[in-house]
């Protein structure tokens, strides 16, 4: 193998000037990847659990919807890859018509799909529930933001003016539905709750001895499930509850059926002796607020092989398109703020990265140039790191960034070791800058590889491995094992030849520095003479 490699060396210092070439085509290519590579923030986790919210009509009672979601339950718990279940209806200051459940998924060796894929076809049967809809999502161990909604990501609109609000928030609900980049798309907006006005004309009552309290006791015992008395047994104890008939309480004209009690005749009344009702207007069960604005959450899923950023140029792309008031105001919450706000943020930290190894190199080198000798090797790194992980199908998210973070300690080390030993040998042994950097090449060639392997290898479990929250870690092991193998085919080439023209720069610029400082000392000394005489 190194007498393989020396051949290879002596090729690319022959044809410098083309190693040079692929060298600058190994820092255009790794700009043009880090470029069109999709955005991403955390990989999408298949922990073994799956949360779901379900929505009915915002009239719903309490008896339909339990209904309803005992159907959602049971379409869910009929998949082969789910274990258990566990739902609630209400609570959490939600609204009535909509619930939770809690999927409960079997292990990864008894099912033969990941989350991703169970809830894609699990999503066809469950829209065939007519009334209802149940919102799935995988659970993620890193989830940032606190609000409670039915899918992954949000995206939230406020407005001072509410009626401005709730005439554009379906307009832009129903475009994101269009978008093939997205899933599952949800709101939170609950405009549509009917309501019951009841108006008692009080002299019409008071004349049969009818007060209004009367009244609403009548209304609760009959729709509001009073419990009257407890019987108990030796083993359990039972509550007695009073209310009309369950098929007549969702009916409006049950009204016209109540009878009360006149105190003064004894004669039965008819409700609608004395009261009117109506069921105008309508009114929202919820109004959301962020700050101090109503607002309006329309949440979210990706579509499979679709990366956050995607989807969130084609959601912004959409609402201009549209055409929004300036006074409606939108933006990415939880998940996706973050994503968006560390968007602008990872150029800058990969920069800080390689200004610091730059200024601590310069510092151990007392150079400016041969730290560039070693920042060399790092773009064939991030060739193989991004080319790899589109390869796959991942994004670049925090954790591929993670990956190149590292990749940035991990190959400079062999520009180093080659730095370090063809200086030496040109300050101890006189040898020409080709020279010594081809001897150090070769000498250093095994424990580049033997230091290269180590981390590659080091690398491979996490690439490789399977199991309950694998995926977080696979984009880090994929960047380490992919940047590592393409930086190892070409630093061993491009590295002496950039030292080598490095080289010859550093002197070309020492030897400008000292005949401008030559030219400058000579010119005071002609003055001197020139006043001399």
């Amino acid at each position: 193998m190194l007498h393989a490699y020396e051949r290879g060396l002596d090729l690319a210092l022959r044809w410098s000037l083309t190693t040079l070439c692929i060298f600058f085509a190994t820092v255009a290519l790794s700009v043009y990847l880090f470029v069109i590579i999709p955005k991403g923030f955390f990989p999408q986790q298949d922990n073994g659990f799956l949360t779901g919210v379900s929505e009915t009509a915002q009239d719903i009672s309490f008896a339909d919807m339990e209904r309803h979601q005992e159907e959602l339950s049971a379409i869910v718990q009929a998949d082969p890859a789910v274990d258990s279940i566990a739902m609630f209806i209400g609570g959490g200051g939600t609204a009535l018509n909509s619930g939770r459940m809690y999927v409960t998924l079997k292990p990864h060796d008894q099912r033969d799909a990941n989350a991703e894929q169970i809830i894609a076809r699990l999503r066809p049967k469950l829209e065939n529930v007519e009334g209802a809809r149940l919102y799935m999502q995988a659970s993620q161990d890193v989830r940032l933001g606190g609000r409670a909604t039915r899918t992954q990501f949000e995206f939230t609109l406020q407005d001072a003016n509410l009626a401005e609000l709730n005439e554009w928030a379906p307009k832009i609900l129903t475009k994101m539905q269009t978008l093939p980049e997205l899933r599952d798309v949800a709101t939170d907006q609950q405009t549509t709750g009917t309501t019951l006005t009841l108006k008692i004309d009080r002299d019409t009552a008071s004349r049969y001895g009818i007060q209004p309290q009367l009244i609403d006791d009548t209304l609760y015992d009959a729709f509001g499930q009073r419990q009257v008395t407890q019987y108990f047994t030796q083993l359990n104890s039972y509550h007695v509850i009073l209310e009309i008939l369950p098929e007549l309480q969702g009916k409006l004209d049950t009204l016209d059926k109540l009878y009360i009690k006149s105190p003064i005749t004894g004669d039965q009344v008819p409700l609608s002796v004395f009261c009117k009702w109506t069921t105008v207007p309508v009114r929202p069960l919820s109004i959301a607020h962020q700050g101090q604005f109503p607002a309006i959450t329309i949440s979210f899923n990706l579509a499979q092989g679709v990366a956050l950023g995607q989807a969130t140029n084609a959601v912004q792309k959409a609402v201009y398109d549209l055409g929004a008031p300036a006074t409606l105001s939108s933006s990415f919450q939880g998940t996706a703020q973050a994503f968006q706000q560390s968007l602008g943020t990872v150029p800058l930290l990969i920069l800080a990265a390689l200004v610091v190894v730059y200024l601590i190199l310069g510092v151990l080198y007392e150079s400016y140039i041969h730290p560039l000798t070693i920042l060399s090797t790092l773009p064939s790194a991030g060739v193989g790191a991004l080319a790899i992980l589109m390869a796959f199908g991942f994004d670049f998210s925090l954790i591929a960034l993670i990956g190149i973070i590292l990749l940035i300690g991990i190959v400079k080390k062999n520009g180093i070791m080659m730095v370090d030993f063809a200086i030496a040998a040109e300050r101890e042994e006189h040898l020409s800058p080709k020279q010594s950097i081809r001897k150090a090449a070769l000498l250093r060639f095994r424990p580049i590889m033997m230091t290269t392997m180590a981390a590659l290898l080091g690398g491979l479990p996490l690439m490789l491995g399977t199991g309950t929250g694998s995926e977080i870690r696979q984009p880090l092991g994929y960047a380490m094992v992919g940047g590592l193998i393409v930086s190892q085919a070409l630093t061993l080439f491009t590295t002496p030849v950039v030292y080598l023209y490095l080289d010859n720069l550093s002197n070309a610029l020492t030897r400008w520095t000292q005949a401008g400082k030559t030219d400058g000392s000579e010119l005071p000394a002609d003055e001197i003479k020139h006043a001399a005489e």
